[in-house]
């Protein structure tokens, strides 16, 4: 009897793979390969083997493998690979060693593969285990459902580890820096073990892993898993204002974090989120796995809870916004959209679709949302999958506001708006930080007869019953024309620290003089516009000659509001103004405060394994003492992990300078994150490009 057959050694090939397969910034040993795209490895035999002989490869996923399921493969060296099919062919042979080429279908489930091959040499046979691989989507491939023809969109959108995101209101928006991180230590496995902790995974999990061939099931199903709702998910809402017990949402600045923390806890929640940390650890996610993906935010965003396209708002004869009724409209929301066709809708409808991971609703039994398409969206297609009713209201819903007496629990209609939901839908520009606007990608231009067509399409399917569905035209007719207008105007800037200066301009519509008392209160709210704390509130009476313009100049202290702040540095304020022999007019606006910045620069010239210092600045602008100050900084290739810095408390216009050391690990392009905090302002977000020299 001859020596039993082994593999003396196993090349995964892994430069050469990764550079062909886009996978090279994956870490690790493991082999990271795309779908639908031949990888090469080579194994070295020892004992009886003869060249070329008899060799039959296995390639399997998931905890039951099987043919049917799509999650085994058998195949011979001999049978060249087809469209649909996994296939090996010899690529050279020398000295015991086969340097073999293997396919795999672009219609194959993605994950972690267990590779054996066996060889049949004189009428015996041995199965030998060659080791694991991870198969990914592959953008890159013509063949597969995630294919992105744009080379530039396909290295923002699946390679790129740093975003911006956009928020605000529509009055003031801004961004700051956030970092993706998706090849950044054991990002992958985690990433992997989300879809094996779904529910559908632990339904049936052998149908789960068939099932991950499609990126729309994928989709949807870390659309669910990104939030704790329903599965114990990575990340744990919390719009209260209160995040004792957790991290304040706006303190994270990157997905690596929260994803290690959820690991390393044993798979508990991390606490908190709100929408752009879901949406970017769930862009972290799909561009790990292959799908093309991207953050938007929508401002003026409304949550439809009961999907008629209405969204009511309540306030009461005080001017008081109240927490009435299931619908909102958010000063902004920050959704998903993942890249790929749809086949099950027809071609007209792939390109990008909404996967939102921020629980808002249920669908289908629980928080998931998406895949929804962009097209099915801008067309008014409501009756199409998955979930865009929802999405179309949060860009279409029209806003009714109304006085609401909790005595009498009667309501009175104070005005309807047609165009504010829906508002400079944004996204990150590729190849640079700059703002594009998309929202002509979602709706048609507001207000043309274009974008009401679609929008009366979208309310027939929506609300077949025609009788309520009449309910927002008739209150057009309802509300009588007002007799004067208003509107608040920033008289300085709104900066944490300093006094907030309005003033409110009245003005009478009509050639009677009109007596107009306003009842003016201002609270802190966080971004979804669900008030906090009261923090001042006035009474105004003014009498209006004839076509008169009247400008009322209001002041908020810095005493008033400081105890009061949301870390969302958000004040809602409005006038309920009540006219003599006339109808009540709104007046309302957000004012999002701005921090003091913080300035960071690089001291030197960064290269690959050389300490460089970087210097952060912050001068206390306001004539107070702050305390409990706190930096904080990461950056992919620059750290590892992130660094926290006590720095010590500033007097009034004092200027603290904090020097830290950064070593890069790896050459091109890099950005370093700082995030400062204090007793009196919260999460002060700033970012540097730093380009590494080899």
């Amino acid at each position: 009897m001859g020596q039993a057959l082994t593999l003396r050694e196993v090349n995964w090939q892994r430069s050469e793979n990764g550079s062909a397969h886009h996978t090279g910034k994956y870490p690790g040993k493991e082999l990271v390969v795309r779908r639908g795209q031949a990888f090469t490895i080579t194994l070295t035999f020892s004992g009886e083997w003869k060249t070329g002989q008899g060799l039959t490869f296995v390639a399997e996923t998931g905890p039951r493998p099987s043919l049917q399921a799509k999650t085994q493969a058998v195949f011979d060296i001999s049978k060249p690979a087809s469209k649909d099919t996994w296939g090996a062919g010899l690529q050279s042979t020398s000295s015991g060693s086969a340097r073999i080429s293997i396919s795999s279908p672009a219609t194959a489930p993605i994950g972690r593969y267990r590779l054996s091959v066996r060889v049949t040499l004189a009428g015996r046979s041995s199965t030998l285990n060659i080791g694991t691989f991870v198969l990914l989507f592959n953008p890159w491939s013509k063949e597969d459902e995630v294919f992105m023809p744009n080379a530039a969109e396909c290295n923002e959108y699946v390679l790129e580890e740093f975003g911006v995101i956009f928020v605000g209101s529509s009055f003031y928006m801004h961004s700051f820096g956030w970092n993706y991180g998706q090849f950044q230590g054991d990002i992958l496995d985690i990433c992997l073990s989300i879809l094996d902790r779904s529910l559908e995974y632990r339904r049936d999990a052998a149908t789960d892993v068939s099932r991950r061939n499609d990126p729309k099931y994928v989709g949807r199903v870390l659309s669910a898993m990104v939030n704790s709702l329903d599965d114990s998910g990575v990340l744990m809402g919390n719009w209260s204002g209160d995040y004792s017990g957790g991290k304040s949402p706006n303190s994270w600045s990157g997905s690596v974090a929260i994803l290690v923390n959820w690991k390393q806890s044993g798979y508990k929640p991390v606490k908190y989120g709100q929408c752009w940390v879901f949406a970017a650890v769930l862009a972290t996610v799909l561009r790990c796995l292959g799908i093309p993906s991207r953050a938007i935010s929508n401002f003026n965003s409304a949550h439809d809870a009961d999907e008629n396209l209405t969204v009511d708002e309540y306030y009461d004869a005080a001017g008081n916004p109240l927490n009435t009724g299931v619908d909102s409209v958010w000063n902004f929301h920050v959704w998903n959209e993942g890249w790929f066709t749809r086949s099950d809708l027809g071609p007209s409808y792939g390109g990008w679709q909404v996967l939102d991971a921020t629980p808002q609703e249920k669908s289908e039994g629980i928080f998931q949302c998406g895949p929804a398409s962009v097209t099915a969206i801008k067309e008014g297609d409501v009756d199409l999958r998955h979930d865009v009713p929802f999405v179309f209201a949060e860009v279409n819903a029209d806003r009714i506001a109304w006085t609401y007496d909790s005595a009498t629990r009667k309501k009175k209609p104070l005005h309807t708006d047609t165009k504010s939901i829906g508002q400079s839908i944004s996204t990150k520009a590729v190849g640079s930080y700059d703002r594009v606007d998309v929202t002509n990608e979602y709706k048609y231009e507001e207000g043309s007869q274009k974008e009401r067509i679609i929008f009366k399409k979208a309310h027939e399917k929506m609300v077949p019953d025609a009788e309520l569905r009449g309910t927002s035209a008739r209150l057009l007719e309802i509300i009588p024309k007002p007799h004067i207008s208003g509107k608040f105007k920033v008289d300085s800037p709104l900066e944490v620290g300093k006094d907030v200066n309005l003033i409110l301009i009245l003005s009478n519509l009509t050639s009677v003089a009109r007596n107009v008392k306003a009842n003016i209160t201002a609270w802190a709210i966080v971004y979804t516009r669900k008030p906090i704390r009261e923090i001042w509130k006035d009474t105004l009476s003014v009498t209006l000659a004839a076509n008169e313009e009247k400008q009322l100049p209001i002041k908020i202290t810095y005493a008033e509001y400081q105890q009061r702040l949301t870390t969302d540095n958000m004040i809602q304020i409005t006038a309920l103004c009540q006219v003599q022999s006339g109808t009540e007019v709104l007046v309302q606006r957000e004012l999002t405060m701005t921090n003091p910045p913080v300035d960071m620069k690089v001291l030197g010239e960064a290269k690959v394994n050389k300490a460089v210092e970087v210097e952060v600045m912050f001068t206390n602008p306001i004539n107070e003492e702050v305390k409990d100050c706190m930096l904080r900084a990461e950056g992919n290739d620059l750290l590892n992990g992130s660094l926290k810095i006590n720095v010590p408390s500033l007097k009034p216009n004092e200027t603290s300078a904090v020097q830290f050391e950064i070593i890069p690990t790896k050459s091109g392009t890099k950005q370093l994150l700082i995030n400062f905090s204090c007793d009196k302002f919260s999460d002060i977000k700033a970012f540097e490009t730093i380009n590494v020299a080899k």
